[in-house]
């Protein structure tokens, strides 16, 4: 238990043990100093162990001194030789992508810069149902029947070994643009750009495969430009930056962490992308009625799930088609049609939702250390979604399977699991692989899928047991709530919100949104808006200006039982992040509120209850 003044929280109304770290003052006042900056940046750098020479690239990174070098990345320089050798002798160029966002926006980034060079390029996304993740022989020859001879797979394809063997025995030159855990040994194909290879030193582990996708078109581009191309067929050279907005877009989508290049592609791609330059963005833009400049916000909860949409139920190249179209009027039509696809979805989740939480509470599945849920007549393409919410409801590592039929019409589990920190779920689904218990499986330490045969099940739910008991015997899983700094209600000011988020955003992972603590808060006005949403004006507790917070879905909580109970004399911490609210053309600062504790008495307790 950690304290901070007179507050010390072991138990929040969302079971969270609050660690409010201490800064050293010291590095602070320095980092402050040297950089011009106000404290309370300072603080967060400290934090987050940004270190004096560093913070500068950090807080202000641009394109022309911190973009990385793709000529780091292993297999890149001879990639690039080898893909302009080949527009330049004609050799007809193919493309397969991942039906997800960041397949999606790989897949564009690809199509938009071979265009440019004046190539037809036919490219093929595998429907998430019938065909499953990664490339598969089928798409090979479809791709071979259009004349293609040189294929790029981007954002899977790395521990395809089979698939890709098959590949080449069609007569297909092959090279993988990944960022998934590759294996010791690499395919036996003509290239495979992976940071996350073991011979790979360029430190960009953290790039989406979009962010890959993107390095090696400044490769192969900068090869063609000191090969003549451009000159020799009188066209200027690719837009690159013009497309940073799609590599944004990805990398937030990805989840994937946002820092080193990543951090720079997003913020230069999200103000790409406020220029609505991209027609098929554009259009999504407005069909999700987001007039202002769009934001990390938006494209996680507004524009990837639309874009992922299409490969939920049967059309898994519509964003693709979106994300590379220069026509408007195309564009607006496939962000309607993705639209009606992401509202078919989200009613098809919310059945398949309902059962599986139904099937915990019946079987008392939460009592395993890894549910797991399944039926036979659930939608293959929502399992991962379905894992998702059954991972936050519960706080354990969730799978969900569902059932379809392969090439060879033989009925398989297909899966997908999410996972809580300290247990790596892509490395369990590997070694699942391994021993013969799963057909195929991996992906990230927090999401990933898999495929197993129906008799298969049981085994596999032990193993993950057993490798949860393995990983976890040593790892702390309480819920630790961690507290970025304290404030007054009367000192959170929108000139200091716009500092913070100007220098430190964009927010995301392992570059998380700050959390603020206002200790000792009367709740004015307390209320329910939408259907389970409490809303409230806080105020310091020796009065002064007031701030509107509202908490999300917490009707039914702890939390927000004692805020709807709360009477003016009830003092709270409160804790939660800070946004800017606009309305009518004002703004103000308003906080979303994710945890709280009353206030009296405190220190002395063990236990806190609502």
């Amino acid at each position: 238990m950690t304290s901070f003044g007179d507050i010390s929280v072991q138990r929040s109304f969302m079971d969270s043990r609050w660690i409010i770290p201490d800064a050293d003052q010291n590095a602070v006042e320095r980092m402050a100093r040297k950089h011009d900056l106000p404290e309370i940046i300072a603080r967060l750098l400290v934090l987050r162990n940004i270190a004096e020479d560093k913070a500068d690239e950090f807080l202000f990174p641009t394109l022309k001194s911190h973009f990385p070098n793709p000529s780091t990345m292993a297999g890149m320089d001879d990639f690039a030789r080898d893909v302009a050798e080949a527009i330049m002798n004609g050799t007809k160029l193919g493309i397969f992508g991942d039906f997800d966002v960041d397949g999606a926006t790989s897949t564009a980034i690809l199509l938009r810069f071979f265009r440019h060079l004046g190539l037809d390029v036919p490219f093929y996304i595998p429907d998430r149902i019938e065909e499953g993740y990664g490339p598969n022989v089928n798409a090979f020859r479809s791709l071979k029947e259009q004349g293609v001879e040189y294929v790029l797979i981007c954002d899977c394809g790395v521990t395809a070994f089979d698939v890709l063997v098959e590949g080449k025995k069609l007569g297909l030159k092959i090279a993988v643009l990944d960022h998934h855990e590759p294996e010791a040994e690499l395919p036996a194909i003509d290239h495979v750009i992976d940071p996350k290879r073991v011979d790979d030193n360029s430190g960009l582990d953290m790039l989406a495969a979009c962010g890959v996708v993107f390095m090696a078109c400044v490769a192969i581009n900068k090869e063609l430009r000191e090969r003549g191309y451009y000159k020799d067929k009188n066209i200027t050279e690719a837009p690159l930056r013009d497309w940073l907005d799609l590599v944004g877009l990805g990398t937030v989508c990805d989840m994937v962490p946002l820092t080193g290049a990543n951090r720079l592609f997003v913020r230069f791609g999200f103000k790409q992308m406020a220029a609505r330059q991209n027609e098929g963005i554009k259009a999504l833009l407005e069909v999700a009625q987001i007039e202002k400049e769009p934001s990390t916000y938006h494209a996680g909860f507004a524009l990837g799930p639309r874009i992922n949409a299409g490969s939920r139920i049967h059309q898994a190249n519509l964003g693709a088609r979106l994300l590379s179209t220069v026509d408007a009027e195309e564009a607006l039509n496939l962000a309607w049609e993705l639209d009606d696809c992401n509202k078919k979805r989200q009613a098809i989740q919310a059945e398949m939702l309902n059962e599986a939480i139904s099937m915990v509470e019946d079987k008392a599945l939460d009592q395993s250390d890894v549910i797991l849920v399944g039926d036979e007549n659930w939608h293959p393409g929502l399992s991962g979604l379905v894992a998702g919410r059954i991972k936050e409801k519960y706080g354990k590592p969730a799978v969900a399977i569902t059932y379809a039929k392969n090439e060879k019409g033989e009925r398989e589990g297909r899966g997908s699991g999410r996972s809580i920190a300290g247990f790596n779920m892509g490395g369990t689904f590997h070694e699942a692989k391994d021993k013969g218990i799963l057909k195929a499986g991996g992906g990230h330490k927090m999401a990933a899928g898999f495929t197993i045969s129906p008799d298969k099940i049981d085994e596999f739910h032990q193993f993950l047991n057993e490798s949860y008991a393995v990983q976890m015997a040593n790892v702390d899983v309480s819920d630790e709530r961690l507290i970025d700094a304290v404030l007054s209600v009367s000192g959170a000011s929108l000139s200091m919100l716009k500092t913070i988020e100007c220098h430190f955003g964009p927010f995301g992972q392992d570059n998380p949104e700050p959390v603020f603590l206002f200790h000792n808060v009367r709740l004015y006005s307390v209320d329910v808006v939408g259907t389970d949403h409490v809303r409230a004006m806080i105020g310091d507790w020796e009065g002064g200006s007031r701030m509107k917070c509202i908490a999300f879905k917490a009707k039914d909580t702890k939390m927000g039982r004692a805020f709807l109970q709360s009477g003016y004399d009830k003092p709270f911490h409160i804790a939660g992040h800070l946004k800017i609210n606009e309305w009518q053309g004002r703004e103000s600062v308003e906080m979303h509120i994710i945890d709280a504790v009353h206030a009296m008495n405190v220190a002395e307790r063990d236990t806190l209850s609502a």
